[in-house]
């Protein structure tokens, strides 16, 4: 289902990650943030095109995954990836239609999903995301896991359809209900269903096959994307196409194994903590094992995975 490239991808981007998040608090000689690596990746990344339902196509290649509705008058864009891909996104893009992009919904502010915001602007799309996402690409953000600050994205590049509560679109022959989220991966998620199609784009609710980066330090935690992920399965049909954030097309069946796996890992972590181990003993006890073959083979170590899990429990 997913191209032989991806693993090209992967591996790109885990030696661009390099040993910057293999322990926690390593007094290691200063390492270039992930950011910067995961850019020069982008920039030459090939664009994989995979068909989904019906008019719905994911492309990946350029960060986060990208979900694209077509329809006769214009195209409407579950997030933007990053900008450096811009030409090979706006190739893909040309290849499915000649019609232009006039919607790009944010699942979130993360740069991976929002630096193309300003150049799929500039090409005639209205940008639609949460207050939390408006808010957070107006100023700068420093991130610490990633020892990077994130400028204030362009005037092109912001929200200007800013959503305080879930809202329906008809778009392309699409009911396209965009659903609003407690705090989970971040403080600013969203995810969209495409209701005719059945197909759904989960922003980083959902990595499939790899583990997550949670933002602790922008309101998200472990707990939270538990929760969300549970209100997210009870309102999937079984034979749903899921678009993650991050990995190949998914299932429901893959998206509740991540969810299971999250709750694995939190209540193994959450046990070590109550007993009073610090970070470090808590990492060498290898809460993750039971599920690293499967997940930890990408960007986010076992190791930098328990890390996330231990600091966002409360």
């Amino acid at each position: 289902m997913y191209p032989r490239n991806r693993h090209i991808r992967l591996n790109l981007l885990a030696a661009a990650l390099g040993l910057f998040v293999t322990t926690a608090h390593a007094q290691a000689p200063k390492q270039v943030s992930p950011v910067v690596k995961i850019n020069e990746a982008a920039a030459t990344t090939p664009i994989t095109a995979t068909p989904l339902r019906g008019p719905l196509t994911m492309l990946s290649g350029s960060g986060g995954n990208i979900t694209v509705l077509n329809g006769r008058d214009g195209k409407l864009l579950v997030d933007a990836g990053i900008a450096v891909s811009r030409p090979r996104v706006e190739k893909a893009l040309a290849e499915i239609s000649s019609a232009p992009p006039k919607y790009v919904i944010d699942t979130h502010y993360h740069w991976d999903h929002t630096d193309g915001n300003a150049w799929v602007h500039d090409d005639g799309a209205t940008i639609i995301a949460t207050a939390g996402t408006a808010k957070r690409l107006a100023v700068d953000t420093h991130v610490t896991m990633w020892d990077y600050t994130f400028k204030a994205a362009p005037e092109g590049g912001r929200p200007t359809e800013v959503l305080t509560a879930n809202k329906t679109y008809h778009f392309a022959g699409q009911t396209v209900e965009v659903r609003l989220l407690d705090p989970s991966h971040t403080d600013t998620d969203l995810y969209v269903v495409f209701k005719e199609a059945n197909v759904a784009a989960l922003g980083d609710l959902f990595w499939n096959g790899v583990y997550p980066f949670i933002d602790n330090e922008h309101g998200g935690g472990i707990d939270g994307m538990i929760r969300d992920n549970d209100a997210i399965l009870a309102r999937l049909n079984d034979d749903v196409i899921l678009v993650p954030g991050h990995g190949p097309v998914g299932t429901k069946k893959q998206f509740k194994d991540f969810r299971d796996m999250l709750v694995g890992i939190r209540d193994n972590v959450a046990a070590l903590k109550k007993q009073g181990k610090t970070l470090e003993e808590v990492i060498a006890a290898k809460p993750t094992a039971k599920y690293d073959a499967v997940y930890g083979q990408f960007v986010i170590t076992p190791d930098f995975f328990a890390r996330i899990v231990y600091e966002g429990l409360k």
